[in-house]
């Protein structure tokens, strides 16, 4: 759960998240890494009165500065394309959940079981009681196993929605007229 202040991202609850952490960390240093060499050449020249010109003409500079940048991209889209097949991949889920979302709520639908479904409603801020978040408490929550795969469909009767768990590393839009699926799972129990 987030907390007020909080800087960084929520700790991660599934195996998604914690690789979306690793990339993002891998891409902040490689960024952190070109910002810095890009000052310290900045720096050097409006400090340096020595320039060479027949440097910024070399064929050898020109290569380096084509060929760096494509590695770099490189190092950057194949841990990026690795999870992403990784977040579209379904194993065999072992329950299927439906989430469909109104105009000030959700209706969940356990598809696997007959008739068990509920309507999820934003709790008041007026209504709210000692310890609890405003804006994030509701009346009827999802249940779902931790430890297992699950598939929620996502899907909107009226407007645009976004249905979201941070710390598992899910957003899926939920569209009128269309049927969006995501893969879950969850390695410790708590409330998100």
């Amino acid at each position: 759960m987030a907390y007020p202040m909080q800087l960084g991202f929520q700790d991660a609850t599934s195996p998604i998240m914690e690789e979306l952490l690793h990339f993002h960390d891998h891409t902040l240093m490689i960024v952190f890494l070109i910002s810095s060499l890009v000052l310290y050449i900045i720096s050097l020249m409006l400090t340096t009165k020595l320039t060479h010109t027949s440097t910024m003409d070399a064929q050898e500079v020109e290569t380096i500065w084509t060929i760096l940048p494509a590695i770099i991209l490189i190092l950057i889209a194949l841990p990026s394309l690795r999870i992403l097949y990784m977040m579209d991949e379904i194993n065999n889920p072992s329950l299927t959940v439906k989430a469909m979302g109104h105009q000030w709520y959700w209706s969940y639908e356990y598809t696997d079981y007959e008739d068990l479904s509920f309507d999820s409603y934003m709790i008041p801020t007026s209504e709210l009681k000692p310890g609890e978040l405003r804006l994030l408490e509701v009346d009827n929550r999802v249940v779902l196993p931790m430890e297992m795969t699950i598939r929620m469909l996502v899907s909107s009767e009226d407007v645009l929605h976004s249905w979201a768990v941070p710390s598992l590393g899910l957003k899926t839009d939920a569209i009128p007229g269309r049927l969006n699926q995501t893969t879950l799972m969850s390695t410790r129990p708590g409330l998100y």
